[in-house]
C-alpha cells in the first residue's frame, strides 16, 4: 500500500475533545467495557489539567491509541518542568507494519509543540508484550534511570527492570526525575497496564525492589 493511500485511510481523533468514541476513554482497544471507579476519578481530575487520549482509525477501524498528560496528571510519578508524560501507546497486532505507533507519537509531539520534552516508562524482562524497552527506543526515547523489581502476585521469581525514558524536544530541556518508591505502588488507572494494582490487593505496594 502506498504512503498516499495509507494516509488517506488514516485519521487520529482526540476523544477528550469530542463525544465520538467516548467509551474508549474508559477502556483499551480490546477487552470488555466497564467504567471502573479509579479510571472515572482519574479522568475527572486530569482532563482539565491537560490529559489527552487519541485513537488512530484506519479504514474505519480503531487500531491504535495514545494517552499523555503533564507530569501532575500522569499515571507515573515522573517529575519535570514543562514535561509531558506518555501514559500509554498501543497498536493492535493486526495493524503492525504501517508505522502507526510513530504516527501517534508524532501527532502528540505536534500537538504539544511548546513542551520541553516527553517522558515515559519502559520494561525489560517483563512477561507483558507492552512497554518493551526496545519499542520505546525505536520510537526515539532514551533511558535515564532504571529500577529492578519483582511483582508480588505474578511471576514472583522473575526480576524485571523499569526504565525512566526521555525524549527532549528542546535543547534547553532539563531531564526529568522520578519517585521510585511511589512507582512500587503500581498504577490503578488502567486494568490492562502491566503494572496494574488491583483494588483487591490491599498492600500499598505491588512491586518490591531488588538489588541485582
Amino acid at each position: 500500500m502506498t504512503d498516499i493511500k495509507l494516509a488517506s485511510q488514516t485519521k487520529i481523533i482526540d476523544i477528550t475533545e469530542t463525544r465520538e468514541y467516548g467509551k474508549y476513554l474508559y477502556r483499551c482497544l480490546a477487552g470488555p467495557f466497564r467504567r471502573y471507579k479509579k479510571r472515572v476519578e482519574y479522568l475527572k481530575r486530569t482532563i482539565r489539567k491537560g490529559f489527552h487520549k487519541k485513537l488512530l482509525i484506519f479504514n474505519g477501524q480503531i487500531v491504535g491509541q495514545i494517552e499523555y498528560a503533564p507530569t501532575e496528571a500522569a499515571y507515573y510519578p515522573i517529575i519535570g518542568d514543562n514535561v509531558m508524560v506518555m501514559n500509554c501507546i498501543w497498536v493492535l497486532r493486526k495493524a503492525k507494519g504501517h508505522s502507526f505507533g510513530k504516527q501517534l507519537l508524532e501527532d502528540m509531539i505536534k500537538s504539544e509543540k511548546d513542551t520541553a520534552g516527553f517522558a515515559t516508562i519502559a520494561l525489560q524482562n517483563h512477561w507483558s508484550p507492552w512497554f518493551k524497552k526496545w519499542q520505546m527506543e525505536k520510537l526515539g526515547f532514551k533511558p535515564l534511570s532504571v529500577i529492578d523489581v519483582v511483582h508480588k502476585t505474578k511471576h514472583k521469581e522473575q526480576v524485571f527492570s523499569i526504565y525512566l525514558m526521555w525524549m527532549p524536544t528542546s535543547k534547553r530541556a532539563k531531564p526529568p526525575t522520578w519517585n521510585q518508591q511511589e512507582l512500587l505502588e503500581g498504577t490503578t488507572f488502567c486494568t490492562a497496564h502491566p503494572l496494574y494494582h488491583p483494588q483487591t490487593y490491599e498492600q500499598q505496594r505491588i512491586l518490591s525492589r531488588v538489588n541485582v
